[in-house]
């Protein structure tokens, strides 16, 4: 007997061979699709800011820092984004170095659209410790 056609079972096999590979590709690359470069910031005018720490994450890609503000527009938290871990750790930074309540100045390259927020790139503590 001679047959012509494949059976459903072995196309849908065949289908799962294909696309499979395709699909574990895509979702081990996923990490590195998600990383962003730092064109959204303008680092040619620094800008620093006064506030106090709410909230500091130290978690790769970037650090974040949640900072309270208070300027002309009012009182609020302002997220910024900083270096790698590694990077921060080169720099001095340790998982103690600053925490929620300490007051800081903050060193940053402004977002380009004019938006809260920014990259970190130095703070300073209330007693004069920089980072």
């Amino acid at each position: 007997m001679n047959r012509t056609t494949a059976s459903p079972l072995s196309t849908a096999v065949a289908a799962v061979a294909l696309v499979l590979p395709l699909v574990l590709c895509l979702a081990l690359a996923a990490p590195a699709f998600a990383h962003h470069s730092a064109a959204q910031f303008n680092f040619t005018t620094p800008k620093s800011l006064d506030g106090v720490i709410k909230e500091v994450r130290m978690a790769n890609p970037h650090m974040r820092l949640i900072l309270t503000v208070t300027d002309t527009k009012g009182t609020r938290d302002i997220e910024f984004e900083g270096h790698s871990l590694n990077n921060l750790y080169r720099q001095g930074w340790r998982p103690d170095s600053v925490k929620a309540g300490d007051k800081v100045t903050v060193t940053i390259a402004p977002r380009k659209d004019g938006g809260d927020g920014g990259y970190v790139t130095k703070v300073k503590t209330s007693d004069g410790k920089e980072f």
